[in-house]
Order: structure tokens, then C-alpha cells, then sequence
């Protein structure tokens, strides 16, 4: 029986569904030898900190030592960057799709997780774009059903993933659909402000309150009265500046620097990471109460080579906005090369390519080829497969193959699924078959 086992359900009402079989996670050695805890949650973490949904006493357990996240594809399972490891049969893992009984070491912690009766449903936005987010796949739908959730409320949200993803925009699809929409977004880059100014950027300063002060300045959080501010790659806040943010978002109250009185403010906070802050708590590097009151909502943006039928539709929209004939640029074969990339940039890189053919097309081959080599640089990554057997792994590699060939084929043929079909050399029935099995075509 697998844990692995997720398929599309549209309801009566029109909204769609990834339903997924439930797992259990049992302690079957260890100090805490007999506690279990039942997947039935997005995300679970399990580690020795008070906040982990299986929490551990294993002194070699790390504070956040792994998580398991409900996605399109299944359970998977990500080690937080934990200092003893995560490891199956003596192999220590970063990342895995879960499938079958598997037996997880953690210090002297041994984990049991295997399929359970029952599943959990994830739900999926019938919207192809939110904001600025422009996406056909499972992926990303549920990631706009989430944004559409927590978007009219004013809870904190943290969004994850990889540089190049798109965080900027969904922080922005947030403040446009909630009820603070007309009111100001204000973005602080955490990363690219000196560790000296960062203060002053966010809560301002008064005349005369340190060298160079001039005059008085309100930072980002007051400038955003009524509206949002976007804190990127909050993971670079100096530790000593963090409890400062961690009273703001308590209080709502902001105090220049060289100040004596608070001001009131109304702001919402979205943040942006690019690390794992789980990771950063353990180092000591962020405050473990701040990253509880930013994470109150966690959101993480797939990286794009995990969702390559949106390569096509993002290169074209981003030709329309360059381009008189966005045909010219984005032709068939231009499409089979972008497919054929790992696109370590994400949507950024993208967005950079396509830009750069519609400016020069006789370089098309020549820029292409370009990221050819930064993708072969970081190859498609076979740690999620590792945690598997030889067989059930090749088996997955298979399934990652057909996905992106089909992709490609259907790009070629324009979306016409019979010349797809016959480029690929197989029965249209074979084809639409494999186009189900991949959720590339609805049933």
C-alpha cells in the first residue's frame, strides 16, 4: 500500500481537490518509543522544539530536525538542515517523496511511517493568474488557494522558496486582494540594506539622531500606515535588530530612532525567505519567538522545474510585454529549449531570457545555450529519489521524464494534442491517457 496516492476530484460546486492518503509517523525506538502522530496536515515538523507537531526528548534530535509537506506529488519529506542528519539504512537524506513503510534514524530516534486509513484533502484555486502570478499547474494552484485564504485577513504570512520564484509578486497579490489594497506597499530588502541603516529604514529617525541625520525621516513601517510592508530575505535581519521587530508586530507601535514617544501604526507584515529559518533558529542566528509570529501563515513557492508545463505560459507572457509579435519570439523550437532546462533562476531567469531574445533574435541559440550551462551546472537533483528502492526509484525518474517530454511535445505541437501524438510516435488515445496520468489534462 502506498503513501504516495493523490487524485483530482471536482466537487459539485465546481472547486477541484488534490485528495492524499493519510500517513502515520510512529516512534519505534527511542526515548519517546510509542508516540505517533498522524499526517493529516499540510505540514508537520518533527524535532525537539515546543512548536513541533511531533515533538521529541532525543538529545542528538535537532530543535527543527525534519518536516513532511503535503504537495501535488505526495508527502514529501526535508531534512531543516538538522546537525546529526536524517537518514534511511545508514544513507542520510535532504529531501524525498514518501512512499511505502519507510524507517527514518534521527540520533537514536527510530521513525515508522506508513500509509494510514483516511486522507486529507488539498484544495485548488480555479484562478490561472493571482496578482501578478501567472500559473496552469497543480503546484501553484495550491499555492493561490492558500493566498486567496489568508489574503483578506491580517495574519502575518512568510513566504518560502527559492531565489527568482516570484515571493515579491505573491506579497503583492496578497496586499491587492486583501482589504488594505488601496492603501501603500512598501518593500524593505533586508538583504541589500547595511546591517547600520537597516534601523532607520524601518522605523525611521529623528533630526540630529546620529551622524548625517539631517532631518527627521519615517521609516517603511510608518510610510505604510494602512497598507503592507514586504520584508525580503528577513534571514538577513541583524539578530540584534530582531527583537525590536518582534515588539512591533506585538504592538503595532513604532519608535524612531533618537525618538522618546511611539507612534501607533496600522501595518500588515509579509515576509520573504530564501533559507530555512527553522535552520537559523537552531545556529542561533534568528530569534525562535520572531520566526513564531512571521510564520503564522507559511506559504512556499514551488521552484519552476517543478513546474514545467508554466515554462511555456510565462515565457509568453513575458514576450507580450517586449514584443509586437510575442510569436516571433517564442516559436515551437524556442519552447522544446526552455523546456529542456533546470532553470536554477526560476521565473526570474525566465523572464531575463526572454527578454533578451526578443531584443536580439539571432542570439536565441546562443543565450540559450548560456543557461544550458548553468543548468547542467546544478543538475536535476536525485535526492528526493534516494530514499527509495533501486526499481521504485528508476520507476520515478520515468515519471519525471514522461511529464516534461509530454510538456514539450504538446509546446511543439502548439497544444494540439493529436500532432503531439504523432511527433511522439504513439496513439492518441496513449497520449491523452499519459496526459491524465500527470495531471495535464483534466479526466
Amino acid at each position: 500500500m502506498e503513501i504516495v496516492a493523490t487524485r483530482l476530484v471536482r466537487r459539485p460546486d465546481g472547486t477541484e481537490h488534490l485528495v492524499l492518503r493519510r500517513a502515520r509517523v510512529v516512534v519505534k525506538r527511542g526515548p519517546d518509543k510509542g508516540r505517533e502522530l498522524l499526517l493529516e496536515k499540510p505540514r508537520v515538523r518533527v524535532g525537539t522544539a515546543p512548536d513541533c507537531e511531533l515533538q521529541l526528548t532525543d538529545e542528538a534530535v535537532s530543535r527543527y530536525h525534519l518536516e513532511l509537506r503535503a504537495t501535488d506529488r505526495g508527502f514529501v519529506l526535508r531534512d531543516l538542515g538538522s546537525t546529526n542528519g536524517t537518514r534511511v539504512g545508514g544513507l542520510q537524506l535532504v529531501e524525498a517523496l514518501l512512499d511505502g513503510p519507510v524507517v527514518l534514524e534521527l540520533g537514536e530516534t527510530r521513525l515508522q511511517i506508513s500509509p494510514a486509513e483516511g486522507s486529507i484533502e488539498i484544495p485548488l484555486s480555479a484562478r490561472g493568474s493571482l496578482g501578478g502570478l501567472l500559473a496552469r499547474s497543480r503546484a501553484m494552484r495550491q499555492v493561490f488557494a492558500i493566498l486567496e485564504r489568508v489574503a483578506p485577513g491580517r495574519s502575518t504570512v512568510l513566504l518560502e522558496g527559492e531565489s527568482g520564484t516570484g515571493k515579491e509578486v505573491a506579497a503583492h497579490a496578497i496586499h491587492q486582494l486583501s482589504p488594505r489594497g488601496e492603501g501603500p506597499f512598501v518593500v524593505v530588502d533586508c538583504g541589500a540594506i547595511p546591517p547600520t541603516l537597516i534601523e532607520s529604514e524601518l522605523f525611521g529617525h529623528e533630526k540630529g539622531a546620529f551622524t548625517g541625520a539631517d532631518r527627521a525621516r519615517e521609516g517603511a513601517l510608518e510610510e505604510a500606515d494602512g497598507g503592507t510592508v514586504f520584508l525580503d530575505e528577513v534571514g538577513e535581519l541583524p539578530l540584534e535588530l530582531q527583537p525590536r521587530l518582534l515588539r512591533f508586530l506585538e504592538g503595532q507601535e513604532v519608535k524612531r530612532v533618537g525618538a522618546a514617544q511611539h507612534r501607533k501604526v496600522d501595518v500588515r507584515i509579509v515576509a520573504a525567505t530564501n533559507r530555512s529559518l527553522e535552520t537559523e533558529v537552531s545556529e542561533g542566528r534568528f530569534r525562535q519567538d520572531l520566526f513564531y509570529r512571521l510564520s503564522v501563515v507559511r506559504v512556499e513557492l514551488p521552484p519552476l522545474r517543478e513546474r514545467p508545463e508554466d515554462v511555456v505560459l510565462l515565457a509568453r507572457h513575458f514576450a507580450e510585454a517586449v514584443a509586437e509579435d510575442p510569436r516571433t519570439v517564442v516559436t515551437p523550437e524556442i519552447e522544446g529549449l526552455l523546456l529542456s532546462h533546470t532553470w536554477p533562476g526560476n521565473v526570474r531567469e525566465l523572464r531575463n531570457v526572454v527578454e533578451r531574445i526578443a531584443v536580439v533574435p539571432e542570439l536565441a541559440t546562443e543565450l540559450l545555450q548560456e543557461s544550458a550551462a548553468r543548468s547542467e551546472a546544478r543538475p536535476p537533483s536525485i535526492g528526493p529519489l534516494v530514499g527509495l528502492s533501486f526499481h521504485e526509484g528508476r520507476r520515478r525518474w520515468q515519471e519525471v521524464f514522461e511529464r516534461q517530454y509530454l510538456v514539450a511535445q504538446l509546446a511543439r505541437a502548439g497544444g494540439v494534442v493529436t500532432r503531439a501524438a504523432q511527433s511522439a510516435d504513439l496513439p492518441r488515445q496513449t497520449f491523452h491517457r499519459l496526459l491524465r496520468k500527470h495531471g495535464l489534462k483534466d479526466d
